[in-house]
């Protein structure tokens, strides 16, 4: 015996993967529409030839937001130094 899965519509995968983009939960989209998170996901990885899937977008967004405040932190400590080797060149 074939069990077939059920068609899901292009509409209602794109509604699905248009509110995980706008900040929902795959989890509770999947309870919701009745379609497995490992589906979701997978339609996320879907890769068509020369973009990048929103997945490695989030990944490579936090991954710069990261490094951003890494540099920010970095730049403050670098101007503390800085100022802290200037009064003491000048007090010496």
């Amino acid at each position: 015996m074939i069990i077939l899965k059920s068609a899901i519509s292009k509409e209602v995968k794109e509604e699905i993967l248009t509110k995980i983009k706008s900040g929902e939960k795959v989890s509770s989209l999947s309870t919701q529409y009745g379609v497995s998170t490992k589906t979701i996901y997978y339609w996320l990885r879907g890769k068509v030839l020369h973009t990048v899937s929103f997945l490695e977008y989030s990944k490579v967004k936090k991954e710069n937001q990261i490094l951003k405040e890494i540099v920010g932190v970095l730049t403050v400590e670098l101007e503390k130094t800085k100022k802290k080797n200037k009064s003491f060149y000048h007090h010496s």
